[in-house]
């Protein structure tokens, strides 16, 4: 499932792990120029972090926080402070154990922040469905 418009693009989905895992896979496409801000920043003072919100229910449960790759560290000259953040292509991951052999759908939602060397645009949030498929 993808979710277009403005500079950031989002694709959502489900792969196996092994062991009853199931890695959920955010991945953000910025356009040229773009960028996210990373799920930690070093101050409150600028930017909003990119946050993930997955819906809990009884056919998993999380295990830890969302991974992200590492980010780029610089100052942002739109709020005029060190900022982390990522552009082109990332993926964010967010490991669930399944408590279930039986197929069921994640829900959850994205909220971030897109912005590129001249202006940031108000914060977005995508929500989310994926279904992950019966355990073999």
């Amino acid at each position: 499932m993808a979710m277009a418009g403005g500079p950031v693009t989002w694709t959502f989905a489900a792969k196996p792990a092994g062991n009853d895992t199931v890695q959920l896979l955010l991945t953000a496409t910025c356009e040229q120029g773009w960028h996210i801000y990373a799920l930690a920043l070093p101050s409150d003072e600028g930017p909003l972090p990119t946050m993930v919100q997955v819906e809990p229910q009884a056919a998993f449960r999380l295990v830890g926080a969302p991974l992200e790759p590492k980010p780029v560290e610089a100052f942002d000259p739109n709020f005029g402070v060190a900022v982390r953040y990522h552009d082109g292509a990332i993926t964010i991951t967010q490991p669930l154990l399944r408590k279930t052999a039986q197929a069921f759908p994640v829900e959850g939602a994205v909220e971030y922040m897109a912005c590129n060397d001249k202006t940031c645009l108000p914060p977005r949030t995508v929500t989310f469905t994926v279904d992950v498929p019966r355990s073999k």
